[in-house]
């Protein structure tokens, strides 16, 4: 069940997204509120999980030479056991970032960032020659550039029933 967000939720919602290393008082300024009433709102919303974590967004392109590639990947069984195993195995891969069970021709699209192609082969050739986790195919897109990366999660308004 969502909880019911007010614009206030709403605005330190998009505050934090934006900079999350924003101190308190300068949120409080943003949002309306006073230090004391907001920063009991942020540790709120921490605490039911609507905030899950701080972190440093890196340009992993001035960082390091790799690749990122979008990988669509199908299963040649889709029972909960397989999926299981297949999402551990996922979780535990440093190189993918992110990932998503999605509906239509595959199971799931996850975007890996690798060394380089060798290494992403090499990963991916794993997936398909270990038969426990049942991939029966993998469809690759190099990302050439980002066009829009890393952006805040949009808000839709105050007071949403969930």
């Amino acid at each position: 069940m969502r909880r019911r967000l007010d614009q206030i939720d709403l605005r330190i919602l998009t505050e934090l997204q934006a900079d999350g290393r924003i101190t308190n008082q300068a949120l409080s300024e943003r949002v309306g509120l006073s230090a004391r009433p907001c920063l009991e709102r942020v540790r709120r919303l921490e605490r039911e999980g609507l905030i899950t974590g701080y972190r440093a967004v890196l340009d992993v392109r001035r960082l390091q030479s790799c690749i990122t590639v979008l990988a669509q990947i199908a299963l040649e069984h889709h029972g909960r056991h397989g999926r299981q195993l297949f999402e551990r195995r996922l979780a535990n891969t440093p190189e993918v970032v992110e990932c998503f069970e999605v509906s239509g021709e595959f199971d799931y699209i996850a975007k890996l960032i690798c060394p380089d192609i060798d290494a992403y082969q090499e990963l991916t050739q794993g997936w398909i020659d270990d038969t426990e986790l049942g991939v029966s195919r993998v469809t690759s897109n190099i990302v050439l550039r980002p066009v829009r990366d890393q952006a805040p999660t949009p808000l839709f308004g105050a007071d949403q029933d969930g």
